[in-house]
């Protein structure tokens, strides 16, 4: 890529806060505490378009203050300053507890306010409880008895879904280099090399292009047939990697993430010959991906969508491990499906994959323009899977695909 990736102006900002007052205002709050911490989607960027780790105190009427853990992160943004960055949030400070955060708020003179919460509740992967601190929660409330507290977590991430300009132009630029590591994992996937140089081929392209690779990192999985899905086994445990064979698919999730926005790219490999089955799984999660393409458009629910994306799963005989499409950014809003679980009675994949565990997530979410979604097709039979898909930004009057070469199954003879 030649062009000079872009950057967020102090436009943005102002049209992020301005979106962030209004929502207070519409829940009666004086104040909001949003959580960044560890969580998957790095809330506290939203308002400050950094990430320290840490939380932002963001009041109705005047400026915000964010936290973190350590003098590092301070010193790592003083230094950005010093080399000519302006930053959001100038005032920065050193405060890692619940006390912290509660002096700042008493500073505020927000210790007896009507206060929001972001980080409470999540629906990202792995936060299925939230994910603030159990004992920095606790210390607040101990520190601010007379304060109110509401969570507001799916509220902030509802407006957090529809992207600006600005945004969409970091989200096509990751989508970009997630092109760019499919092509590279593509030239890397032959016959008898090891899964870590794939594993190794995607990621220099991610952060040769100064991005991150949002949480999981990488999911990597290889075999003739395998619904295996996540990170590989061996980058958390002395476990040998697998050698590719000719019959295999070879399937990645990718995870670049841009300026703190994120494109999920599936990219599939078959290693030829290619069988019966994996061919025909090929096909339907193709059509379920073009029939999303076709579907997709501003006024629809995500349940309308589900039911046109698992039609070709239906009528093809497959069933689907993950979900077909989900949001990004946030990722909280998931297209799954039960069609074709009735495949799996008495089989131990059976036992794992349950209609209550394959039904959509916020499926009366309302398509807007500016929201962006990972579409992610997957055709199972038995324990053969495919999987295709990358980026989709809903536009006026359709959508735009961001991605192409993993929307498709590729071959490497």
């Amino acid at each position: 890529m030649h062009q000079a990736p872009p950057v967020l102006s102090l436009r943005e900002r102002d049209r992020r806060w301005e979106r962030v007052r209004g929502l207070l205002r519409a829940h009666a709050l004086q104040g909001l505490i949003v959580g960044g911490f560890r969580g998957r989607e790095r809330y506290e960027s939203y308002l400050t378009d950094d990430y320290n780790e840490g939380s932002v105190v963001f009041p109705l009427e005047g400026e915000p203050v964010a936290l973190t853990w350590t003098s590092l992160r301070v010193s790592r943004f003083q230094e950005s300053v010093r080399r000519g960055e302006e930053p959001w949030v100038p005032d920065l400070r050193v405060g890692g507890s619940g006390e912290a955060m509660a002096a700042v708020l008493r500073e505020k003179g927000l210790d007896r306010a009507r206060l929001g919460i972001v980080g409470l509740e999540a629906r990202s992967p792995t936060e299925m409880e939230g994910y603030v601190p159990a004992k920095w929660w606790l210390a607040l409330l101990a520190a601010l008895p007379g304060a109110t507290i509401v969570d507001v977590s799916q509220a902030f991430a509802e407006l957090v879904l529809v992207k600006g300009p600005e945004e969409l132009a970091l989200v096509r630029h990751a989508a970009r280099i997630g092109e760019e590591a499919a092509r590279a994992m593509l030239a890397a996937t032959r016959p008898g090399v090891g899964e870590e140089r794939v594993y190794a081929a995607i990621m220099e392209v991610i952060y040769g292009h100064a991005a991150d690779a949002r949480y999981p990192g990488l999911i990597l999985q290889s075999g003739p047939a395998t619904t295996s899905w996540g990170p590989p086994r061996w980058i958390s445990r002395a476990e040998r990697p697998r050698v590719l064979q000719p019959g295999d698919m070879v399937q990645a999730e990718m995870f670049p993430c841009y300026g703190n926005q994120e494109v999920q790219i599936q990219m599939s490999i078959s290693l030829d010959p290619i069988d019966e089955i994996n061919e025909h799984c090929a096909r339907v999660a193709r059509q379920s991906y073009e029939v999303g393409v076709q579907t997709l458009r501003p006024g629809i629910t995500l349940a309308d969508l589900v039911h046109a994306m698992e039609e070709p799963l239906r009528l093809a005989g497959c069933w689907a491990k993950t979900p077909l499409f989900h949001s990004l950014n946030p990722q909280c809003w998931f297209g799954r499906t039960p069609v074709g679980l009735e495949q799996l009675v008495g089989t131990e994949e059976g036992k794992l994959e349950t209609a209550a565990n394959h039904q959509p997530i916020g499926g009366d979410l309302v398509m807007q323009p500016g929201m962006v979604f990972a579409f992610e097709p997957n055709a199972c039979i038995g324990t053969h899977r495919v999987n295709v898909g990358g980026g989709i930004v809903i536009t006026d009057d359709g959508c735009e695909e961001l991605n192409a070469l993993p929307t498709r199954v590729n071959h490497v003879g």
